[in-house]
């Protein structure tokens, strides 16, 4: 099984799309992972992709697609896998479908985790991380013992830029400009499933399988 999770940041994509691999025992596979692993190894991608980071400039759709292509080749992808984080675009989306074409492959199913631009506001905005150890918590869901203290190391924890009501905006905007016209494009394929954002993490699960299932 073959999946895409979209949906806007801070809908809680990478939550899901963690439980949807472990529960069928495939790989959860996230674009950053897979440039920093590359990095990391110093491949021929990662050295070509290198080549446009140190100059600040995003990585072409197809060599980004390249090095996806051959992470899910390896052994641990023969069951299918969870991408998520890719594709951001439409023309992520046309070169990974063209691609594993190629392959005589397929996306099966893409899931859109949605959530209302309200909500996800205020989720992002309460989160905190702590500066030493990088635990996260959030002042409502999941707050710290002590104020402003991480419970594990005694750190300061912060509101990050990135979660900041104004950053959270801007991200919201890009997203519907550039990701949502994705939710058009899988759905004219027939593969696109739609699972609600809020709830408990235990009946998120559940409610993605049963999609799932229902094909």
């Amino acid at each position: 099984m073959k999946i895409i999770m979209l949906g806007a940041p801070g809908a809680g994509k990478g939550t899901r799309a963690s439980l949807m691999a472990e529960h069928y025992g495939i790989p959860h596979i996230s674009t950053g992972d897979i440039f920093r692993a590359n990095l990391k190894a110093g491949t021929d991608l990662g050295l070509e992709a290198k080549k446009y980071m140190d100059t600040g400039a995003l990585v072409p759709d197809d060599l980004t697609v390249k090095i996806l292509l051959d992470r899910v080749s390896q052994e641990d992808c023969q069951d299918g896998y969870v991408l998520d984080g890719f594709p951001r675009t439409i023309n992520q989306a046309e070169v990974l479908e063209a691609e594993l074409k190629k392959l005589n492959d397929k996306i099966d199913f893409a899931i859109d985790v949605d959530v209302s631009d309200d909500v996800i506001e205020a989720r992002m905005s309460g989160r905190r991380v702590c500066v030493k150890c990088s635990a996260t918590y959030h002042i409502e869901y999941a707050p710290t013992k002590v104020e402003g203290v991480c419970d594990k190391c005694d750190g300061e924890t912060i509101l990050r830029a990135d979660d900041a009501p104004e950053t959270v905006r801007q991200r919201l905007k890009v997203y519907h400009e550039q990701t949502q016209p994705l939710i058009d494009f899988y759905k004219e394929r027939g593969i696109l499933r739609m699972v609600s954002g809020s709830g408990s993490i235990t009946d998120a699960l559940a409610a993605v399988i049963t999609i799932l299932e229902q094909g």
